[in-house]
């Protein structure tokens, strides 16, 4: 089922997460990047082809992006007993075959996802020096089923505009993607009441 982000109020304050990378075997959290003037936190999946579609952008946005003082994180939360193609193993091939850069963690309990209001795959949170949230959104304006060429345009503007010291504009468009696949009994009520 396709649904749109939350859009998440800006300025809202970054969740902390403590998370195991698939890829390094590290533990992962929000604080080994409080140095970074900005923090890129990712909803993603392997499944989902929303997802697929803009993959290969999320790999050359992470090369592209190597050297700048932006930390990039992607979060897996999907129920693994539903779609095993979502397992941790599963994510690190897709990791290693696309070419990400950044850890791709795994949120077995689904916790960090319903901190952040997570609501599908691909779902972008964007926070500035003090890990207050500066954007949430699309990643561009394509999609599966849609002309154009993936560039990320709207992400790679809010990345710039705050590594440039400069306001992000507020006109922001909701993410579009698979609903995030919830464990039974841990759907969190906001998803029930906007889906």
């Amino acid at each position: 089922m396709a649904v749109s982000s939350t859009m998440l109020a800006l300025g809202t304050p970054a969740p902390d997460f403590i998370l195991p990378d698939v890829v390094s075997g590290a533990v992962v959290s929000r604080d080994d990047y409080a140095g970074t003037k900005a923090l890129l936190v990712m909803f993603l999946c392997n499944h989902c082809p929303y997802v697929k579609h803009v993959r290969s952008g999320l790999a050359e946005l992470g090369r592209d992006y190597a050297d700048a003082d932006l930390a990039i994180i992607a979060i897996s939360a999907n129920d693994i007993d539903q779609y095993p193609d979502d397992s941790p193993e599963a994510m690190a091939k897709e990791a290693a075959d696309i070419g990400y850069t950044f850890p791709y963690l795994f949120d077995e309990s689904q916790q960090v996802a319903a901190a952040y209001t997570a609501m599908c795959t691909p779902d972008f949170f964007l926070f500035g020096p003090d890990r207050t949230l500066v954007y949430r959104g699309r990643f561009d304006e394509t999609g599966p089923n849609m002309p154009g060429t993936v560039t990320g345009s709207d992400l790679r503007s809010a990345i710039d505009a705050v590594l440039d010291d400069r306001p992000v504009s507020e006109q922001q468009y909701p993410s579009m993607g698979c609903s995030i696949k919830w464990k039974p009994g841990k759907v969190p009520a906001y998803f029930d009441a906007a889906s």
